[in-house]
């Protein structure tokens, strides 16, 4: 045998014990998920099925609702916990999200530029009629893995629970109910809700003397946000119109109830706003103009 094939020998033969020892830890890892979440299975009260792909769910409530397929859209929620309980990350139920189901799988945590896609979870939610619920068990492979996600707390080689929902409400009027009254339940708001679903609040009604009507100039400074908060910059600030030009939502509410000097709060959803999401506003109006 020559040098050169004895070398080339050698290079297999270790090339051969380092992937062996690769697999060995990498099974080891998968051992270690797999006995972890069965110790929390056997110890839970709810009934576990093992997927051949190596999660285990369990569909608590399997709805009554419409059955739905990955190009139907669907509202939903989610609960990241440690296998311990801690609570990892949750959906809003002001802001709930809402996808085709098809793309359920797909999360940006933090607003990273990271996009987590979690399989399980797709599948898992494809099981459910809306209204459903499920509890996911995901090992760390189909998880964070080795690097967990110091963000939101997950350690290295992690299991994760997530707890999984389908609303039964399938519509987006019927959603914005729901986030509007959740805000206003949590936000300890008396407000009063128009016929149109409008919800607001006289704060001043103002002391001039021309009252408003679609056909009206107004300026008006205004700060409108998400139900989550978050100021919608761009928009916000002073403007000048005639009511019939802006908000659906402004435009069934101001007439009637302020004038010049008037603030109110005012609290609309989607379909009287700008179509995507519920908004809340702070308005002050500065004149009146017939």
């Amino acid at each position: 045998m020559n040098k050169f094939t004895k070398i080339s020998l050698c290079l297999c033969l270790l090339a051969t014990v380092l992937f062996s020892a690769c697999q060995k830890e990498y099974d080891s890892i998968e051992t270690i998920d797999d006995a972890a979440i069965q110790t929390f299975v056997n110890a839970s009260s709810i009934k576990y099925t093992k997927d051949t792909k190596g999660y285990y769910y369990s569909i608590t409530n399997p709805g009554t609702g419409a059955a739905v397929k990955n190009s139907d859209s669907v509202f939903y929620s989610y609960k990241f916990k440690t296998l311990a309980g801690q609570l990892l990350l949750e959906s809003s139920d002001v802001m709930i999200p809402g996808k085709f189901l098809g793309y359920t799988d797909q999360f940006s945590i933090n607003s990273t530029t990271v996009n987590y896609v979690f399989a399980p979870i797709r599948e898992v939610l494809s099981k459910l009629n809306r209204g459903g619920k499920a509890t996911l068990i995901l090992p760390s492979n189909l998880a964070f893995g080795k690097n967990g996600l110091s963000a939101i707390n997950v350690g290295s080689n992690e299991n994760i629970l997530v707890e999984l929902g389908i609303f039964s409400e399938s519509k987006r009027h019927q959603i914005d109910e729901l986030e509007i009254n959740s805000f206003i339940t949590k936000n300890n708001l008396i407000v009063i809700k128009d016929a149109s679903r409008a919800r607001y609040s006289i704060i001043n009604a103002g002391t001039g003397a021309d009252a408003i009507s679609l056909n009206s100039t107004i300026v008006a400074n205004y700060v409108v946000r998400s139900l989550d908060g978050v100021e919608i910059a761009q928009p916000s600030g002073q403007i000048t119109s005639v009511l019939n030009g802006l908000f659906k939502g402004w435009q069934l509410i101001l007439p009637g109830k302020v004038t010049a000097g008037g603030k109110l709060r005012l609290i609309i959803p989607a379909d009287l706003g700008n179509g995507a999401t519920p908004l809340d506003f702070d308005i002050e109006i500065v004149s009146v103009t017939n």
